[in-house]
């Protein structure tokens, strides 16, 4: 049996809307590509930043009443936030299908040494400063919800 080639592709999330990356990123991964996301703090996410923040915020505080353990995780910090909104954008992320998608997925705070070579992909969009009100960075929401690096 031949193992398929897998081709990496870097994305740059600085100043795009996390949603259409992480939709973006989620098809690619399901064709078979391997995909990097550098300047995750970078990424926007669209709203009103009192809304944004307390939503993430109620998501921190959800546990279930019988056992806390089996509570949904949500991690304050930015790569790991954007790594998961990619994974809720993967239709079988507990299938084996998106468990190999979600395993070709790196995302990283800021540019790796490794990656400085490469060009990265830009999502052909209109900024998202010019069509949004208010928008939060992901960096941003991270130190707000207490991440302190």
């Amino acid at each position: 049996m031949k193992e398929k080639e897998t081709k990496l592709e870097v994305y740059d999330a600085t100043d795009e809307t996390l949603g259409r990356l992480a939709s973006t990123v989620a098809k690619r991964l399901l064709t078979g590509n391997s995909v990097s996301i550098v300047n995750a703090e970078q990424s926007i996410i669209s709203g009103k930043k009192q809304m944004i923040v307390a939503k993430y915020k109620t998501r921190l505080n959800l546990q279930e009443k019988e056992n806390p353990e089996h509570s949904p995780y949500w991690s304050r910090r930015p790569d790991m936030l954007v790594r998961r909104v990619v994974r809720g954008m993967l239709p079988y992320h507990r299938k084996s299908t998106g468990k190999d998608a979600y395993k070709r997925l790196r995302v990283y705070i800021g540019v790796p040494e490794e990656l400085k070579s490469t060009n990265p992909i830009r999502i052909k969009a209109r900024d998202p400063k010019t069509i949004y009100t208010g928008y939060i960075k992901v960096g941003e929401l991270s130190k707000l919800l207490g991440y302190n690096r």
